[in-house]
């Protein structure tokens, strides 16, 4: 009797742990759908606790004012100015480029266009009064699998601009006195058969600019071959984010325009200190 009713448990706790574990299965798979799904001009809220924590913390940061040069965008423009230890080099070459114009880093780990937006329409903005907006955007929409065909891939191409788009009308919206810097999509290594969507996404934003307040930069030539495969050095093993090399090929590009915009770098600087990715907090 009694190792029928131990029995029974055993078999009720597995059937409780399969029933958790399909759940869970279930909300990622919805997630990751929701995600592929949603339209790069629409916003899209991230909702693990580690996202939730960094937007946070991104608001506190935009609350503190000081900010001149606003850096928008995902990892490849979050790791420049963070305060991750594991990024302490490209933190010093971050500060080396732009003390004294008063840079302040918004970027965000797996940030889509979509993810912008909705930190951008949920106050990450809000009272910054930047003078000048960096914006790198789209490669997490690219990804890095290959497109199913030539109409996939121009589709593709169309989504991630008009989600490039989007988040050029809602900076100009709250912070309508500010010059943005719109960066073309970098060239990736992890899988070069992408590089056609980039080149015609980069196509399809250049046209975006205006010369006065809407500035296209393009340094992929800078980055990479003729057969746009990124130089070595350009970034860590991973061929998607920059190392210090290529974050100072970038920095090269951005600070004849932060001088022609903003003058000088001052001997001070006012930006509120750097933040990092909140899972790594001890």
């Amino acid at each position: 009797m009694v190792l029928t009713r131990r029995l029974r448990r055993r078999r009720q706790h597995g059937i409780f742990m399969k029933t958790i574990l399909l759940l869970l299965t279930v909300l990622s798979i919805t997630a990751i759908a929701q995600q592929t799904e949603t339209p790069a001009d629409q916003p899209l809220e991230r909702t693990d606790k580690n996202s939730q924590i960094a937007h946070a913390q991104l608001l506190e940061k935009a609350k503190k004012g000081g900010i001149d040069v606003y850096f928008l965008g995902d990892s490849i423009t979050r790791r420049w100015g963070t305060s991750d230890e594991k990024y302490r080099s490209f933190l010093e070459n971050w500060r080396q480029n732009f003390f004294g114009w008063n840079a302040g880093n918004f970027g965000w780990g797996g940030d889509t266009t979509q993810n912008i937006l909705w930190r951008l329409e949920n106050g990450e903005l809000d009272g910054v009064e930047p003078k000048v907006i960096v914006l790198l955007a789209g490669t997490n929409n690219v990804g890095n699998k290959s497109p199913t065909d030539a109409a996939a891939a121009k589709a593709k191409a169309a989504d991630v601009a008009r989600g490039i788009r989007a988040i050029l009308d809602v900076c100009r919206r709250k912070a309508p006195q500010a010059t943005i810097v719109l960066m073309g999509i970098f060239p990736r290594n992890d899988n070069l058969a992408v590089m056609p969507v980039i080149n015609d996404i980069n196509k399809k934003i250049a046209k975006f600019a205006d010369g006065k307040k809407i500035r296209f930069l393009n340094i992929n030539k800078k980055m990479a071959g003729r057969d746009d495969k990124l130089l070595a050095g350009i970034t860590v093993a991973d061929g998607l984010h920059l190392d210090v090399a290529g974050y100072q090929v970038w920095a090269d590009a951005l600070k004849p325009l932060f001088k022609k915009l903003l003058g000088p770098p001052a001997k001070e600087d006012h930006a509120p200190p750097p933040t990092g990715d909140p899972s790594n907090a001890k």
